[in-house]
């Protein structure tokens, strides 16, 4: 099923790196782009490079904007703001071209099915839980966590980004499902390890 109100998800995340005419573009530069949707667009577009490989220090970076994302979104901002020394950070163009390659795919499988639905899922209220719920995910994100790392908080992070520019209910509660696994993961493998620490000193 198509939407006929507004383009899809992947179409966008799959046009974004054509909308710029230099070949290195800054944090600042990539929210312009995303405009209105700054916020469904931008929690799937920082949350998307936790659940695949990424060079040392982009998960934190992506963990610290989706904080920003995440707490301005609860508190119920219409606009966006992000500090300088996160701003001006940059990424190439042909990073971002990457980052749609590999998560168009996905993200198609997920649109055969999504559609605007269950509109109680998706009030301002919601949104604002929503926002408190990336804010969590975002500060998990920042923490170097082994093993599985920041795939889990990342990957409710982009089902929670893609019900909200999907404006679809029953993502979103998947989503939030997926965070409380997350969150678990994370809290789980964090007490064995230091659990395993004590025993072996």
């Amino acid at each position: 099923m198509t939407h006929d109100h507004h383009p899809r998800t992947s179409d966008m995340i799959a046009a974004l790196p054509d909308g710029f005419a230099t070949e290195t573009l800054s944090i600042y530069d990539l929210i312009a782009a995303m405009r209105g949707r700054v916020f469904a667009l931008g929690i799937l577009l920082f949350a998307l490079p936790n659940i695949f490989p990424m060079p040392p220090g982009i998960p934190a970076v992506c963990g610290a904007v989706l904080m920003l994302l995440g707490g301005q979104l609860a508190f119920g901002n219409d606009r966006l703001w992000v500090p300088r020394f996160v701003g001006r950070r940059t990424l190439t163009r042909e990073s971002l071209r990457n980052l749609a390659e590999r998560s168009v795919p996905w993200i198609r499988k997920f649109e055969r099915f999504s559609r605007p639905r269950f509109d109680s899922l998706t009030t301002p209220v919601v949104n604002r839980i929503v926002g408190i719920v990336i804010f969590i995910l975002g500060f998990v994100l920042l923490m170097p966590f082994p093993f599985l790392g920041n795939v889990p908080p990342g990957f409710a992070a982009c089902i929670l980004g893609l019900g909200l520019v999907e404006r679809d209910g029953v993502i979103v509660l998947v989503g939030f499902i997926a965070s409380l696994l997350a969150v678990g993961i994370t809290a789980a493998t964090t007490w064995l390890l230091a659990a395993g620490a004590m025993w072996f000193f």
